[in-house]
C-alpha cells in the first residue's frame, strides 16, 4: 500500500519538476527499515478479532506508517539530529547535497531542516488521506479519524512537554517522564492503532477500550526499553549512535532515577555535555549501572510490560487475539534481558 502510495505521489510531483520528486524519494527512503510496529499493531487486532477486507485495514495500516515517519522527521528536526537507522535522514540527505554543491554549513543546514518539515508535513496531511481512501463507509471512516486525531494530538502534546524537559534546569520526576513518554510515542505506536484494528473489524467497546488499556502500558515499556538502547545498546539496534542521548542530557526515567542517587555527583557535568567523548560515555555507563539506575529502568519496563499482559486476561478479550498479542509483549520485554 505505502509503494503504491509513494508511486502516485512521484508520478503526481513529475509535473511541479525532478527536485519535487526527489523530495517524495527522499520521504519514502525514510518510511523504510523500520520496524513496522503501528501497522502490525493494526493488522494483530484487526484479523484476531475475525476482519477479512485487508485492503481496508492496509490502508489504516499505512496511514499509522506514515503518521509515524512524519513524527519522526519532524522530531529529527526539533532535535537537531541528522541521522536516523545509521544513514542521514531527510534532513542529513539535504544538508550533504547543498554543502557538496559549495554552500556554507549554515545554509547547508537550513536547507535539509527545511526540506525536512516540508516532507514531514506531507506525510502529516497523507497520513489522513489514506484513511479516506480506505472505502470503508462514513460512519466508520469518522471513527477512524477520530482516533487518528488522538493519535496526533497527545503525541503533539507529549513533544512538547519533551521539549520543555530538555530546557528545564531541575530534572523531571519519573512520573512526570513517563506521562511525557505515553502521550509521545505510546498513544500513536500502540495504543491508536490497536484500537483502530478492532473499529475495523467491528468490535465492541470493551474490547476497543481494553486494547487501548493495552497499548498504553505495552507502549510506556517500549519507549523505556528505547532509552535504556539509546545508552546500552549498539547503533545496530537503535539506528543512532548510543552517545547521541548521553551529550543531549535526554531525560529519561534513567537518568531521573540516578539523580536522586549519591553517585550523580560524579556524572552530572558529564550527562548533557555536547562533546562527550566514548570514554566519558562508557564512564557514565558504568556509573549507571552501580548506581542502580539501569536495573531501575529495566525493572520498571517490565512491571508495565506485565501490566499490558494482565489487560489481555479480561474475559471480553478472545482467545485469537491473545495469541497475537502475547509475542508483542514479549518482543519488548526481551530487548530489556
Amino acid at each position: 500500500m505505502l509503494e503504491r502510495f509513494f508511486s502516485l505521489a512521484k508520478n503526481r510531483a513529475a509535473a511541479f519538476g525532478q527536485p519535487y520528486v526527489e523530495l517524495w524519494e527522499s520521504l519514502e527512503a525514510n518510511t523504510t527499515g523500520g520496524k513496522r510496529f503501528r501497522p502490525r499493531m493494526v493488522m494483530c487486532a484487526y484479523e484476531a478479532l475475525g476482519g477479512t477486507d485487508h485492503e481496508a485495514a492496509a490502508y489504516v495500516g499505512a496511514a499509522f506508517e506514515l503518521l509515524h515517519t512524519a513524527l519522526i522527521v519532524h522530531d529529527d528536526v526539533i532535535d537537531h539530529d541528522f541521522v536516523r537507522r545509521g544513514a542521514p535522514n531527510i534532513s542529513g540527505s539535504y544538508r550533504d547535497k547543498a554543502t557538496a554543491e559549495g554552500a556554507s554549513p549554515a545554509i547547508a543546514e537550513h536547507k535539509g531542516i527545511s526540506a525536512a518539515v516540508i516532507a514531514g508535513d506531507l506525510a502529516l496531511f497523507n497520513a489522513y488521506r489514506l484513511i479516506d481512501r480506505s472505502g470503508v463507509g462514513d460512519e466508520m471512516r469518522y471513527r477512524l479519524i477520530e482516533v487518528m486525531d488522538e493519535a496526533l494530538f497527545a503525541s503533539a502534546a507529549g513533544e512538547l512537554i519533551d521539549v520543555d524537559f530538555s530546557t528545564a534546569v531541575e530534572m523531571p520526576r519519573v512520573d512526570d517522564i513517563l506521562t511525557m513518554e505515553r502521550l509521545k510515542t505510546a498513544v500513536y505506536s500502540f495504543e491508536c492503532p490497536l484500537q483502530a484494528g478492532a473499529i475495523l473489524a467491528g468490535a465492541g467497546e470493551d474490547v476497543v477500550q481494553s486494547l487501548g488499556d493495552f497499548g498504553r502500558e505495552i507502549g510506556i515499556a517500549y519507549q523505556i526499553v528505547d532509552d535504556l538502547l539509546g545508552v546500552f545498546g549498539t547503533e545496530a539496534e537503535t539506528g543512532k549512535t548510543t552517545i547521541g542521548d548521553l551529550r543531549e542530557g535526554k531525560r529519561t526515567v534513567m537518568i531521573s532515577y540516578a539523580t536522586s542517587t549519591p553517585e550523580w555527583e560524579g556524572i552530572r557535568s558529564l550527562v548533557g555535555k555536547a562533546d562527550l567523548t566514548e570514554a566519558e560515555a562508557q564512564h557514565v555507563r558504568e556509573v549507571l549501572i552501580a548506581s542502580g539506575a539501569r536495573s531501575f529502568a529495566q525493572g520498571l519496563a517490565r512491571y508495565y510490560g506485565n501490566r499490558a499482559l494482565a489487560r489481555l486476561a479480561e474475559p471480553h478479550i478472545p482467545l485469537a487475539l491473545r495469541h497475537e498479542l502475547h509475542p508483542v509483549a514479549d518482543d519488548v520485554l526481551s530487548r530489556v534481558k
